[in-house]
């Protein structure tokens, strides 16, 4: 990684990279010392998916993340689904309990993303704040 890094001349501060769940569930001490490293490098670290795995909280503290990425599963039945509320709602406040910025994925209606405002959810992903584009139109917009 610090080859690449400074290959392509890209501030380590700027890369944020994801790493599922599930994955970093697998060898937790591999997965440890590998974002330890990747954090002393200065990239940002977020868990993706959270909750729709084996999450394991005892790993939230072991790894050295910036951001939580709630699955989009706790978002899609938001705000109608009161078992989802409080879920997203613990999620949140677990997050940043740890010093955890808080990613909600899959945000699709304007309801959702005043539930989750109201929640003090940092930031909102999905088809309602962006919709999927290919490569080459994501660079257009930047060129």
């Amino acid at each position: 990684m610090r080859h690449v890094l400074a290959e392509s001349g890209l501030p380590p501060r700027l890369l944020m990279l994801e790493v599922t769940e599930t994955t970093a569930m697998h060898q937790t001490d591999v997965a440890a010392s590998t974002l330890q490293k990747l954090k002393e490098l200065g990239v940002s670290l977020a868990i993706d998916d959270f909750g729709s795995g084996h999450s394991s909280l005892a790993s939230l503290r072991r790894y050295p993340l910036d951001r939580l990425k709630i699955a989009r599963s706790f978002i899609a039945d938001l705000p109608a689904d009161e078992n989802a509320k409080a879920l997203t709602g613990g999620i949140v406040g677990l997050a940043h309990a740890l010093g955890l910025k808080v990613i909600a994925v899959g945000v699709e209606t304007a309801a959702q993303r005043e539930f989750l405002a109201a929640l003090g959810c940092d930031f909102a992903q999905g088809t309602l704040t962006g919709k999927p584009v290919d490569a080459d139109s994501a660079a257009a917009d930047y060129l």
